[in-house]
């Protein structure tokens, strides 16, 4: 029996209009992801990648073509069908950590099981365990100021996972960290990766890219390449 790949892109298009101008951000996308890939999206600004993170994510839709995520048609889908299916199959990872000033750990890592409507002692128990499974059990109840960057950004994984998705959106998440804390962050990837989780990790950082176990290379909206790659690991080693 054949199963259904996790992602399917179909000559995929998203156009942007600003008054008369058209912008051809995505052009043509073929992409197929299997569960339990590691896929690096690779390309400079306004190379399309951002774009392409924002369709898989069902954070847009797009103008033409076909995305059908485990073997449903996203394309097409009103809002709030998009948000059912962010809030259950895919966590998000950003740059800039998103994290509430005011509210410690537990309560930013819990807020994903808020708008799902999950009770109150369960979100906490689950919130509490997705922060040990990132190595921050001994901070639970501090707030993002008192925290290291590095310890921000594992929230902010934690807040991901928190909704046990089975894939995991990274847009550029060590872009704000030092080089040390960043490898921390990507090995924390490699562990979530090898539980079997499908990893897409958008970034312009060529050593990051090497992390992965394909590199797709965007450039001015349009799919350059898809190769098979040997991951690097911490150090190059």
């Amino acid at each position: 029996m054949n199963i259904a790949p996790t992602i399917r892109l179909d000559r995929v298009s998203r156009t942007y209009s600003t008054g008369r101008l058209e912008v051809h951000a995505l052009q043509d996308a073929d992409l197929t992801v299997q569960a339990g890939e590691f896929v690096a999206i690779v390309g400079p600004s306004g190379s399309g990648k951002s774009t392409l993170m924002n369709l898989v994510g069902c954070l847009d839709t797009p103008t033409s073509g076909s995305y059908k995520l485990k073997g449903t048609e996203v394309a097409g889908m009103t809002d709030d069908e998009l948000a059912a299916i962010r809030n259950s199959q895919i966590g998000f990872i950003f740059q800039t950590f998103n994290l509430l000033p005011r509210s410690d750990a537990v309560q930013n890592v819990e807020l994903p099981l808020v708008y799902a409507g999950v009770p109150r002692r369960e979100r906490r128990d689950r919130a509490q365990e997705a922060l040990k499974a990132v190595g921050l059990g001994d901070r639970m109840h501090h707030r993002p100021n008192e925290m290291s960057g590095g310890q921000r950004q594992r929230v902010a994984v934690a807040r991901a996972l928190v909704n046990r998705p089975s894939i995991l959106m990274a847009d550029e998440p060590t872009g704000n960290l030092d080089s040390k804390t960043g490898d921390e962050i990507m090995s924390l990837m490699d562990q979530l990766h090898a539980q079997g989780r499908t990893i897409i990790l958008v970034t312009h950082e060529e050593d990051l890219a090497q992390r992965a176990a394909r590199v797709v290379r965007l450039r001015d909206g349009r799919i350059l390449s898809d190769v098979r790659n040997t991951p690097v690991a911490v150090g190059g080693a």
